[in-house]
């Protein structure tokens, strides 16, 4: 491709509303000086409106469609959505939305011509460019510097990503579209979490009222120990009995019932644990399957098939599976796993 036609390539207002997450998209908004306490102005009701409403997509479907009938609203509605967001102060509606965000732009990126998605890969810096190869039936467009094929390939776990079962020549990668577009995915979706890394020293009212909101949807759809916030670092001397007796089992016995697995794996990745760490938990068992473990876990975790994020069973369901064992005092007082591990902390 000359310089000339990639030139021609610009990003137009529909680009900057179906991939807002762009740095041209930022630089488009900039002029117009948004200001946090301008939510409340006129006029701006209906950015604020759209904006809660991207969230609550986000928090639903795991996804946030597109407007392009009104592309200005949809391309202003995105940073208000990040501050909406940021003002639950809740890293797992924060976690959803940029995976959501991440999502669809994969999806729409997918059905985008090579020349588009070569110039949004730049706007991450990549070293790509385009390939005429082909691997048997399939073309390879792109050929992708290594460096940032790893950066990306590493968080995803099928064989296919390992750089031993990639076409690799002179430092580059080898890839389709469908690939690529797989790995913008993970850029996007860092770069999301990025912009919503950060704590506002005060909120609009009105943004508050929202962000409430978007915090009730988000308890109501998952469960209220989903949304609640855990300390970032995993602390065994705050587990409950019940867990403690499963994860000694699994280091000793090396078996555990069903229940007793789906109850620690989702334990487990609910108070921050990764799937790579819960699968090593796994790996002396004589069933385990690395591919097949790490998948059933990030299912569980809600990064696999339906999104679904899963916690464990309540106490009582536990006792009723004879799962509950060695009871103690705090036991008593209450009636889930999570809340069990929380008030522990606070105890300590």
């Amino acid at each position: 491709m000359t310089a000339l036609q990639l030139e021609s390539e610009r990003f137009t207002k529909n680009d900057l509303a179906k991939y807002p997450f762009l740095k041209e998209t930022a630089e488009y908004v900039k002029p117009l000086d948004l200001q946090i306490g301008d939510l409340t102005s006129m006029g701006m009701g209906q950015v604020l409106e759209r904006a809660e409403e991207r969230v609550n997509e986000a928090i639903l479907n795991r996804s946030v469609t597109r407007n392009f009938k009104k592309t200005d609203l949809e391309i202003l509605s995105f940073p208000v959505a990040l501050l909406i967001v940021i003002a639950t102060e809740n890293s797992f509606i924060k976690k959803r939305y940029a995976l959501a965000e991440a999502k669809q732009a994969s999806s729409d990126l997918a059905c985008e011509s090579k020349e588009r998605i070569l110039k949004i890969a730049k706007d991450f810096d990549w070293n790509i460019k385009l390939s005429a190869k082909e691997d048997g039936d399939l073309p390879l467009e792109f050929t992708i510097k290594f460096t940032d094929y790893l950066r990306n390939a590493a968080h995803l776990h099928d064989k296919k990503w390992k750089l031993t079962n990639s076409i690799l020549s002179h430092g580059n990668i080898y890839s389709n579209k469908k690939d690529v577009a797989r790995l913008l995915e993970e850029e996007v979706r860092r770069r999301v979490e990025k912009r919503l890394d950060v704590k506002l020293p005060k909120y609009p009212p009105e943004l508050v009222v929202v962000a409430e909101r978007v915090k009730k949807l988000a308890s109501e759809i998952i469960g209220q120990m989903e949304t609640d916030e855990f300390p970032k670092v995993v602390v065994q001397a705050a587990f409950p009995p019940c867990i403690n007796t499963i994860y000694q089992a699994a280091s000793t016995t090396h078996h555990l019932s069903h229940m007793e697995r789906f109850t620690l794996t989702s334990f487990l990745v609910n108070i921050g644990m990764s799937p790579e760490k819960v699968s090593e938990l796994y790996k002396t068992f004589s069933d385990y399957n690395e591919r097949l473990t790490l998948y059933q876990i990030e299912h569980i975790a809600g990064e696999r098939g339906s999104g679904t994020h899963y916690i464990p069973p309540q106490c009582s369901i536990l006792q009723t599976h004879g799962v509950c064992k060695n009871k103690d005092d705090l036991c008593r007082r209450i009636y889930h796993p999570l809340a069990y591990y929380k008030r522990k902390q606070k105890l300590a």
